[in-house]
């Protein structure tokens, strides 16, 4: 089955590619690889949400945003090769807004893990840091990049 046939399976739409907020491209390929840019949990264009982990967004909704974010660095991944050239997923790197105190940004990550596994299956097995900060782009909660590899 191919990563298209998944989606549509999981009834998920890739959305639109994430228009850059600052001098980047959403993504690029080189060699067999191709890295996305951070993404940020964009929802046809806006941000849906913005605060910090652990004190004004919950660790469940921030995980929700980390699949969306997810989603959007999908969306980047298609629009550079198509999402069926993926052969795998290598790398994940997560960043949360945290709240003073809050140390579960793994949790929060979680959003996009199971999101990868849930399409790519062991293919989407992947290397992951989950890292909390003290503030990302526009007051986002959560931001994404992924490395992925290519046919």
């Amino acid at each position: 089955m191919s990563w298209s046939a998944r989606l549509a399976e999981l009834g998920i739409d890739l959305p639109a590619v994430a228009t850059p907020v600052a001098a980047y491209v959403p993504a690029v390929r080189t060699g067999r690889y191709v890295y996305t840019s951070g993404q940020l949990p964009f929802v046809a264009g806006e941000l849906a949400a913005t605060g910090k982990v652990g004190a004004e967004v919950s660790p469940e909704e921030a995980k929700r945003h980390a699949r969306t974010a997810t989603l959007n660095g999908l969306a980047a991944v298609d629009s550079v090769v198509g999402i069926d050239a993926v052969v795998r997923v290598v790398k994940v790197v997560g960043f949360v807004a945290s709240g003073e105190g809050f140390g579960g940004q793994p949790a929060v990550i979680n959003g996009a893990s199971e999101l990868l596994g849930e399409v790519f299956g062991d293919a989407g097995a992947h290397a992951r840091s989950a890292v909390g900060v003290a503030e990302l782009p526009l007051g986002a909660p959560v931001e994404v990049e992924l490395v992925v590899e290519v046919s």
